[in-house]
């Protein structure tokens, strides 16, 4: 063909040869073609805060951030970052030295495993992960080594199931060419908040093995019933050898800004800044003096939110256990993982691009999210970051499949 190269070999970097579209692009482009109800991709259908929206406002009219904000970010954010930091956990960052912003917490992820991995290094993650995490490790060269959250057969006797992480198999995984762990945690997309006890378990392995952790916490204020978020960070012998990364759009429903951060030591800050300036170099100026004002809003805020979202939770796993799906009540995030067996099925990939056409709704197939599909293959993901009447509809929608 005129115009084609005629070289043989591939026009996509090997490494990245594996992935493909996302699932979200595919299954979000399915519920617009058939008029179905998106819970597959992860994003409220509602904004945040009024007073939010408009500080972003203002700060456009006012010229703030029209221009390259500092590389870093706008000094207003970094110091809220660090308060955010103080107030809800004790830690302690200086803004001006272990504060990094960045192009939400997608970059942040990016940019950490790009500044911290040589070719060749092992990265430990926990399976299902979110897909970037998988890619990024790719573009970096390094080699994702799954340690597998499984389901527990029964539950806790309060009529919850969760995912569990073997703890044993996680220090098993450890090798001499292991750089860093992954951990996420509220975990996407099984709803897990990993315990204290878990995490200073994790804690342990890493200072004895003297391993970096980048840990993924955007879903810190979206916890519930028992569950406690506890930073990495917080824990003996890990400020100095962990990566926090938080995220605006998880907290405050303004996916679109792409406001995330990056909280770490200097040496640890500089590393990741290094690799994020020549990905974005800056982004969303005037969004991040409005986040600034988000962080500082009241206790009240962060607990209304969570309460919200507590309710649409259980609306929709309700609805969900009605319509014969085992359900796996999320302790953490706006996700909830569903076993689709007792509904005689056993493919999640064919389930979800059959579900449009059966109930007019849209999932995401968990097995996307392992290294090891067969293990994720009868689980889907559903979000419930929507309003209340999107919920209920959905739930009777899905009805449809025990008709």
């Amino acid at each position: 063909m005129a115009g084609m190269t005629s070289s043989a070999r591939p026009f996509l970097n090997r490494r990245l040869a594996e992935f493909g579209t996302t699932i979200f692009a595919e299954m979000s482009a399915l519920a617009m073609s058939t008029g179905s109800i998106n819970l597959g991709q992860g994003f409220p259908d509602t904004d945040g805060p009024e007073e939010i929206r408009e500080a972003a406002v203002r700060a456009l009219r006012d010229g703030r951030g029209n221009q390259y904000p500092p590389g870093p970010g706008v000094p207003e954010l970094r110091t809220a970052i660090a308060s955010h930091q103080k107030r809800h956990y004790g830690l302690s960052y200086d803004p001006d030295t272990e504060v990094l912003v960045t192009a939400g917490a997608t970059e942040a992820i990016a940019a950490s495993l790009l500044a911290l991995l040589e070719p060749g290094d092992e990265v430990i993650a926990l399976e299902p992960y979110y897909d970037s995490y998988a890619a990024s490790i790719a573009m970096a060269g390094g080699t994702r080594v799954p340690v597998t959250l499984r389901p527990d057969e029964g539950d806790d006797g309060d009529g919850h199931r969760r995912f569990r992480l073997d703890l044993d198999e996680l220090r098993d995984a450890v090798t001499g060419r292991t750089r860093l762990l992954l951990i996420n945690t509220p975990h996407n997309p099984t709803g897990t908040v990993l315990t204290r006890a878990e995490l200073t378990e994790i804690a342990r392995i890493a200072v004895e093995r003297d391993l970096l952790v980048v840990t993924d916490e955007v879903y810190e204020h979206l916890v519930f019933d028992d569950a406690e978020h506890v930073p990495l960070a917080s824990l003996p012998g890990m400020r100095e050898r962990t990566v926090t990364i938080g995220s605006a759009g998880k907290t405050f429903s303004f996916t679109g800004w792409k406001v995330g951060w990056v909280t770490a030591p200097p040496a640890l800050v500089g590393a990741v800044r290094s690799a994020k300036q020549f990905l974005t170099y800056v982004a969303s100026g005037p969004f991040q003096y409005a986040v600034a004002e988000a962080l500082a809003l009241p206790d009240a805020y962060f607990e209304d939110f969570r309460a919200d979202m507590l309710r649409k939770r259980n609306v929709l796993a309700a609805g969900l256990a009605e319509a014969g799906f085992k359900v796996f009540r999320s302790a953490g995030t706006y996700f909830i993982t569903t076993d689709i067996r007792p509904l005689g099925e056993s493919d999640g990939f064919a389930f979800c691009r059959a579900l449009p056409e059966r109930a007019g709704v849209v999932a995401i197939p968990n097995a996307v999210f392992y290294d090891h599909r067969e293990q994720g293959a009868p689980f889907v993901r559903f979000a419930f970051c929507k309003r209340d009447e999107v919920l209920h509809e959905a739930a009777g929608r899905l009805l449809r499949l025990t008709s």
